[in-house]
């Protein structure tokens, strides 16, 4: 897959020169409904002998038009994340515009005749949802208008899941209510994030329990803070595991909030390590304990309910 970054206004030599099948949408998180899109113009290149590309954006348009500042932004997915997953699906070219204010302020004619025709786009497929500027105007119904017959359009329904629309908006609210099934069952995939093990203050190893502690980026979208069954990519290989989101209130209040991870039966030292971590089932809030051995008696059976989700 060939992976463009492109800045407005873009250079002609930077798109490849054959008419391609476009897909257009944000995609964080390349869920069920994303990956429907997607495969709807894979179909739809391999018919024709044409390339899949996929036009897609390094940052939410939000944080332009609303002025959200991006260091508050939390995605489901990392671009690097997003480039895989993209991989995964067939995709020949992976385009990542630039969301600036530039971009934002082309009129829905301009963008059509920049960033659709002007890119070599036989096909054109979104979405039912997709929008290119003020929702009133710049819908997919509208498209046709400034089309013109220069290309055709394919509009993907809406996918659901148990009546309720496959969307993003609705995976980050299942993440911030710990439904982790149900986050499994609308990607398709166990969610998934990444970061760096760096050291804590090693309370774990105290208790019985050492913990990897992961450094995430602040753009990373957490589950909500429990304790959960997890698994941990360390290398090539995925350990089964069980993982704790929280501020360690037994110790100490008011602390920053930590993503610490036991990984069963495992002895090695892994810090400064690039890992994954899937969050698999969540076991629990957090909550403050009364005392060290109290502590000590229900991590004793977390793992117990790890070991036998696992068994299961």
């Amino acid at each position: 897959m060939n992976v463009i970054e492109i800045r407005h206004p873009y250079h002609q030599d930077q798109l490849p020169d054959e008419p391609i099948v476009l897909v257009l949408g944000f995609f964080d998180g390349v869920h069920k409904g994303h990956q429907k899109v997607i495969e709807t113009g894979r179909k739809i290149a391999n018919q024709r002998g044409l390339k899949l590309a996929v036009m897609t954006f390094n940052q939410h348009p939000s944080i332009v038009f609303q002025k959200i500042n991006p260091d508050t932004m939390k995605y489901l997915t990392s671009l690097k994340q997003k480039e895989e997953k993209m991989a995964e699906n067939g995709v020949d070219f992976l385009f990542f515009v630039d969301f600036t204010s530039a971009f934002a302020g082309l009129k829905p004619q301009e963008f059509v005749d920049q960033y659709i025709v002007g890119w070599h786009a036989e096909v054109v497929v979104a979405g039912f949802d997709y929008t290119y500027g003020p929702k009133d105007i710049a819908d997919m119904p509208h498209l046709a208008e400034y089309a013109k017959n220069r290309f055709e359009i394919v509009t993907v329904p809406k996918e659901t899941l148990a009546g309720e629309k496959v969307s993003s908006t609705n995976i980050r609210e299942a993440l911030s209510n710990g439904e982790m099934e149900e986050v499994t069952a609308m990607l398709g995939t166990t969610y998934e994030t990444e970061g760096i093990v760096v050291h804590g203050d090693a309370r774990g190893r105290t208790l019985g329990y050492p913990t990897a502690n992961i450094q995430t980026k602040a753009s990373v979208r957490l589950p909500k803070e429990g304790v959960y069954v997890t698994e941990i990519l360390v290398g090539d290989t995925w350990f089964p595991s069980m993982g704790s989101i929280g501020t360690n209130n037994t110790f100490e209040q008011n602390r920053p909030v930590t993503v610490e991870i036991n990984i069963l039966d495992f002895h090695q030292d892994i810090y400064g390590e690039h890992v994954r971590v899937r969050w698999v089932h969540y076991l629990r809030e957090q909550v403050a304990f009364p005392s060290m051995e109290a502590l000590i008696d229900q991590l004793q059976q977390d793992e117990k309910d790890t070991r036998t989700y696992f068994g299961n």
